[in-house]
């Protein structure tokens, strides 16, 4: 399968090698399809902010709450100890504004009112030899910037889901653990869950989906192909069977009995009323809170977002080494959004990192990951509650 950007090369097959199926034994769900939806009616959960590593932090999700949505801290490029401390800055944050949700907090009981979201990917082998290849191909692109090559540092860059990750949501509770690429060990699973707290994980694909249901989650996420971001697929490498949210929706909710969270290209009360007309439970939105003021997303992503330029996004391996939709930049044009040189997830990361810098501070993003869904065009620079209540109108 060739991918080709307007005007440019056509790129060899995106070649970087997923784990075949993720390391999780099969147990049987404990929920079925109507204790599940019970949770979303309850908490009258329709609106999920999905978690952006790298442009959001605690007081993002905390604003989506205060809205009456359900915010999510992504957990991906935070250690432990930054984890920690973004959870327990929600909890004060949502103890600050007790007296105005006080009636939302009780029901909450235990739990955080939060969604914490891992990726739960299989850390690749060393790719030497791989690495220095590609290094060798971006030393001109060094050079040009006045780094030396040799500086260019080496390592994974994001961490999977463990142990530790799993002793922190034992001590704070969050009301949702989610995951993206898969699902973490079988046993990890079942502990969270005798915890009482909600496993959710993305599908790209029915067949992830049913997978996703064998091993006992309490609902899907149907990532459809327009979303921002990095892809969810597990079981398989091949973008051909990637689909789009309002087809990839249906699909998955006739194929399994868990309730299902549409994401993908949902950025208007329009969208979200479309979701809700094919069955979903609740959506799933990230673009749309990107240009929000509680965001951390740079000013030059921003700026890119609220710019002719997000009229063109790609799914690119340029950054981390997994397929990731963004806006086409300068990097993706020149060495093609697909590169099957790049080395695997996430081992591509750090090898961008110093031209990113370099360029950045040039007031450029040509070596940045600008991360978009294929629909950006009402992201305006609001308060995230003015967003959130926005879509919520989609689903009164």
């Amino acid at each position: 399968m060739n991918f080709r950007l307007l005007g440019n090369r056509v790129n060899p097959p995106f070649s970087n090698t997923f784990t075949s199926a993720p390391h999780v034994v099969s147990f049987k769900p404990v929920n079925n399809c109507d204790m599940n939806a019970s949770f979303f009616d309850k908490h009258s959960i329709r609106l999920i902010q999905a978690p952006m590593a790298g442009s959001q932090n605690h007081r993002l999700a905390a604003a989506v709450f205060f809205a009456g949505g359900l915010g999510s801290i992504p957990a991906a490029m935070l250690t432990s100890e930054q984890l920690q401390n973004e959870l327990t800055a929600f909890k004060d944050a949502i103890a600050a504004e007790k007296r105005k949700v006080n009636a939302a907090a009780v029901q909450w009981g235990e739990f955080l009112p939060v969604n914490v979201n891992f990726f739960c990917h299989t850390p690749p082998t060393e790719q030497l030899e791989k690495e220095a290849a590609w290094r060798q191909q971006l030393t001109p692109l060094y050079q040009a910037h006045g780094i030396d090559p040799q500086s260019v540092g080496s390592g994974l860059g994001r961490a999977p889901f463990s142990e530790e990750s799993l002793k922190l949501m034992g001590q704070f509770k969050p009301t949702v653990a989610s995951f993206h690429f898969g699902l973490p060990k079988a046993e990890w699973v079942q502990q969270l869950k005798s915890w009482g707290l909600q496993i959710w994980s993305s599908a790209t694909t029915v067949q992830e989906a049913q997978w996703l249901e064998q091993q006992g989650v309490d609902a899907v996420i149907a990532q459809g192909l327009e979303a921002g971001g990095h892809r969810g697929m597990f079981l398989s490498e091949d973008l051909s069977m990637q689909m789009g949210c309002l087809a990839l929706l249906p699909q998955i909710i006739k194929a399994v009995k868990l309730p299902v969270i549409a994401a993908g290209g949902i950025s208007t009360a329009a969208a979200v009323s479309a979701a809700k007309a094919l069955g979903a439970n609740a959506v799933q939105v990230g673009t749309a809170f990107l240009t929000s003021h509680e965001a951390t997303t740079s000013a030059l992503h921003r700026q890119a977002l609220m710019s002719d330029a997000a009229k063109h996004t790609a799914l690119t391996n340029l950054f981390s080494g997994r397929p990731a939709r963004g806006i086409v930049n300068k990097f993706m044009r020149d060495f093609g959004p697909l590169n099957p040189e790049a080395p695997a997830f996430p081992l591509a990361t750090l090898a961008v990192a110093p031209l990113r810098a370099a360029a950045e501070a040039k007031g450029l993003s040509d070596y940045s990951p600008l991360w978009s869904g294929q629909n950006a065009s009402d992201c305006q620079a609001l308060p995230a509650a003015d967003i959130a209540h926005k879509l919520l109108q989609g689903w009164a």
